[in-house]
Formats: structure tokens, sequence, C-alpha cells
């Protein structure tokens, strides 16, 4: 019966070897879907950094535009206030 003992502890310590090792492949695997949601997100943030990039360039070249648009306006309603001071100031005489 010694023998049976001795088999039965080696079986009991494999069953037990065997569930550690099924315990270690299910965190391996939840670690690597862990892993492939995090690449997602981080190429999602990624694509999303790009495009606010892009569109920031955008903006900041619209605002460009305006902003020498209004230097334009400013000198022409300037010009035009000149003009107008002239003609008063000259009916005046």
């Amino acid at each position: 019966m010694a023998g049976q003992t001795v088999i039965e502890a080696a079986t009991e310590r494999l069953s037990r070897a065997l569930d550690l090792m099924e315990a270690a492949v299910d965190r391996r695997i939840e670690i690597e879907k862990s892993r492939a949601i995090l690449t997602e997100q981080v190429h999602a943030l990624d694509a999303d950094r790009a495009k606010l990039a892009a569109d920031l360039d955008t903006q900041t070249a619209r605002a460009r535009r305006l902003e020498g648009a209004n230097r334009e306006v400013v000198k022409r309603i300037d010009a035009a206030m000149e003009n107008v001071r002239a003609v008063l100031e000259s009916r005046e005489r």
C-alpha cells in the first residue's frame, strides 16, 4: 500500500502543478488581451492626436488669414476716414 500512497501523492502534485499551469496560462491570455486593447487605444489616441494637430494647423492658418484681412480692412477704413476728413476740412475753408 505504500506504493499506492506514493503514486497518489505524485498524482496529487501533478494535478496541482497542472492547475497552477492552467491558471498561469489563463493569466497570460488575459494579459495579452489587455495588451491588445491598450495597443488599440494607443493607436486610436494617436489617430485622434494627428487629426487634432491637422485641425489646429488648419485653424491657425485661417486665423492668420483673418488677421491679414483685418489689417487690410483697418488700413482701408483709416484711408477712407482720412479722405472724409480731408473733404470736410476743404469744405470748411
